[in-house]
């Protein structure tokens, strides 16, 4: 499916949303994130089948970061105090989609390509597996035009590396290679680049045929980083509760005790 600047390609219970505007590094514009938020409909729809989603990019890029001059959504605007207001478009336009792939169901798979920059970084970051290409790198381009880290960044970041690697990437804005990422602790694999998207779709596939309680899962993980032990052990408790409910977990128990490999349905 051909949307504006975006392209969304449903494979089985696959699906793959392609930023796509090469010529600009895939920079996202108000255009693209409308596509990302339509794509997003389909993907997560009443009767959708999909059990992955891979982000990436077209071209040599995965994406730029946000497109500041043009129809980009976090262009200066003027609120009622008529100061400039540069977050009113993370309020109206990136924080709803970000929370959309934050509850998504389904695991979704970052195959990183290129330059992955400012808030690209951030959605990149939304994926459950990040995986990138050798010549890709992340950067954190917000102090070289006078901004802060958005789309979630200054959250994510210390969580996933450490306070003192978060206020380096931020601070110094240098570009972290696709291995120092991986040192870090940033990504989770790293590919030759004519391999990346043939190793996302590997990953995506095997997410695909896992069971329902891969949804909760994330969800369970994506909790835990503000919760107290007490609280994500009544998390898990509840959680436990639904998977226990699944076809799924039937289905697995079965295959364990025939002593063959389950089909889940994720359900």
């Amino acid at each position: 499916m051909q949307l504006d600047l975006l392209t969304l390609d449903i494979d089985g219970d696959i699906a793959t949303i392609t930023f796509n505007d090469p010529d600009n590094l895939n920079a996202m514009s108000l255009p693209m994130l409308q596509s990302i938020d339509t794509a997003l409909d389909h993907i997560d729809g009443e009767d959708s089948t999909i059990r992955c989603l891979i982000l990436t990019g077209a071209g040599r890029g995965f994406c730029a970061g946000a497109n500041i001059g043009g129809d980009g959504p976090v262009r200066e605007t003027r609120s009622s105090n008529r100061k400039p207001d540069a977050g009113e478009g993370l309020e109206k336009v990136y924080h709803p989609i970000l929370r959309r792939l934050r509850a998504l169901p389904c695991p979704i798979v970052s195959a990183v390509n290129g330059p992955c920059a400012g808030v690209g970084m951030s959605f990149a970051l939304m994926g459950d597996m990040v995986i990138a290409g050798k010549s890709a790198f992340f950067l954190q381009a917000f102090r070289g035009i006078g901004l802060v880290p958005d789309g979630g960044a200054t959250y994510i970041l210390p969580r996933l590396v450490g306070m003192a690697r978060a206020k380096e990437l931020a601070l110094m804005g240098e570009r972290l290679p696709a291995e120092t990422a991986l040192e870090w602790g940033l990504i989770n694999r790293v590919y030759d680049d004519g391999a990346l998207m043939d190793e996302a779709k590997k990953l995506a596939a095997t997410m695909a045929e896992g069971p329902y309680s891969l949804s909760l899962i994330r969800n369970l993980l994506w909790n835990s980083v503000d919760a107290t032990y007490e609280e994500q052990l009544n998390n898990e408790r509840w959680a436990q509760q639904k998977a226990g409910w699944s076809k799924d977990f039937a289905e697995g128990v079965k295959a364990f005790n025939e002593k063959r490999p389950a089909k889940f349905t994720g359900q």
